[in-house]
């Protein structure tokens, strides 16, 4: 009994050491993997048993993901994402317009769609536009990687960790959105002038000579039908109607189609997301039967406790994990503990280049082009984005 305890404890410690570091040393395993196989030996240990570890899942989390995935896939595949970063930089040719008209555009289309999937569509465009222009890529990078996570924070549908944070609460959409726009839209505000201080030659406000940006091929028919429906899925999340039944009927909707191969929308789905998130529903389980989380009951009680603790977990352990770990500490009827939750699991991404998942997607996709985002540069920019933050979030909601 004492050896299957210890291999219990051993198995789990080992998981969410491997889902900081993202890898475990000397094997070729991803984040999806390592919490797919910790939750497996976890089953075979006994720790739960199949059909406890099966109703752990939160089927309506893992729908929204998945749903939300084939909605940005198809706006994806109609070009809107390209047109609408050419149409908001059709009206600037100047670097520091360039980095204004980046973090607005990347910050509110985050809001409302996923912000790792903007993070992987935008970034190859950012590069093009920044080699364009001959302009140093850094800081434009940095202000995508910040504005994807702090425009992000403003809705339930905008990252993750607010899905979640939305399907164990019950936050009205709006709510979610009259409470945390403010925060989003001053943060990228601080953002916008933390890069003007760090990078002199972002300051430029004279018109470039060109600007080489192709506006992108737009497909008339899915781009139309595509605009048509998530305008109803963005409606029906203001109305009120259920989150997960509403992005299920939309996504739906999308597949039904003459326009494009299903394989090619089912191919942009991230199946390692969705088998992340199902195994870290599992871990986090198992971690509450054993009682874990004792000793962050009293903390979480206080706004700055929350912060803290959040902040910290975020960036040892990723923010999906953390905001799994700490909802069970969390009355369903405190909004603003909620509130401080999704906005600070959010928020502390940016801290460091591994603090969240869009910031490795962007940074490994410049990579793949020749760019090196390297730990040190974000982290100079990182920090002090976080902390004034996460300041602004305890003035505003605490």
């Amino acid at each position: 009994m004492l050896l299957r305890q210890l291999a219990i404890y051993g198995v789990l410690g080992l998981t969410y050491l491997g889902l900081a570091l993202g890898y475990l040393p000397g094997l070729r395993m991803n984040r999806a993997t390592i919490a797919l196989v910790g939750s497996a030996f976890l089953i075979g240990l006994g720790a739960l048993n199949l059909q406890e570890a099966w109703d752990a899942i939160d089927a309506t989390t893992i729908v929204f993901l998945l749903s939300m995935m084939v909605v940005n896939a198809n706006l994806s595949f109609a070009g809107f994402f390209q047109r609408a970063l050419a149409v908001l930089l059709s009206f600037t040719r100047s670097p520091f317009g360039l980095l204004i008209a980046l973090t607005c555009v990347s910050g509110v289309l985050s809001a409302f769609f996923l912000n790792d999937t903007l993070a992987l569509i935008l970034t190859p465009l950012t590069l093009s536009l920044t080699q364009a222009l001959n302009l140093n890529p850094i800081p434009y990078l940095l202000a995508l990687a910040g504005a994807t996570n702090i425009g992000s924070v403003a809705t339930l549908s905008g990252n993750p960790q607010n899905i979640l944070i939305g399907s164990f609460s019950g936050i009205h959409y709006i709510d979610f959105l009259r409470a945390l726009a403010p925060v989003a839209l001053i943060g990228l505000v601080i953002e916008i002038g933390l890069l003007w201080l760090l990078y002199p030659e972002v300051r430029s406000t004279q018109p470039s000579e060109q600007l080489l940006l192709k506006k992108g091929r737009i497909f008339k028919p899915l781009y139309q039908k595509t605009i048509i429906i998530t305008t109803g899925l963005l409606i029906a999340f203001a109305v009120g109607l259920p989150l997960a039944v509403s992005a299920l009927v939309a996504a739906s909707l999308l597949l039904i189609t003459r326009r494009i191969k299903p394989q090619r929308i089912l191919k942009e789905v991230d199946w390692n997301l969705l088998m992340m998130f199902s195994g870290l529903f599992i871990l986090t389980k198992v971690t509450q039967k054993l009682n874990l989380l004792q000793p962050f009951t009293y903390v979480v009680n206080s706004g700055v406790g929350l912060l803290s603790v959040t902040a910290v977990l975020s960036n040892l352990i990723s923010n999906v994990p953390a905001v799994l770990l700490l909802q069970p500490l969390i009355p369903k009827d405190n909004t603003q503990s909620w509130l401080l939750l999704a906005a600070s699991s959010t928020l502390a991404g940016n801290l460091t280049l591994f603090g969240s998942v869009a910031n490795l997607i962007l940074a490994e996709a410049a990579g793949e082009l020749g760019y090196k985002l390297t730990f040190w540069e974000h982290l100079r920019f990182g920090v002090p984005l976080t902390v004034l933050t996460l300041l602004l979030v305890y003035v505003l909601i605490h």
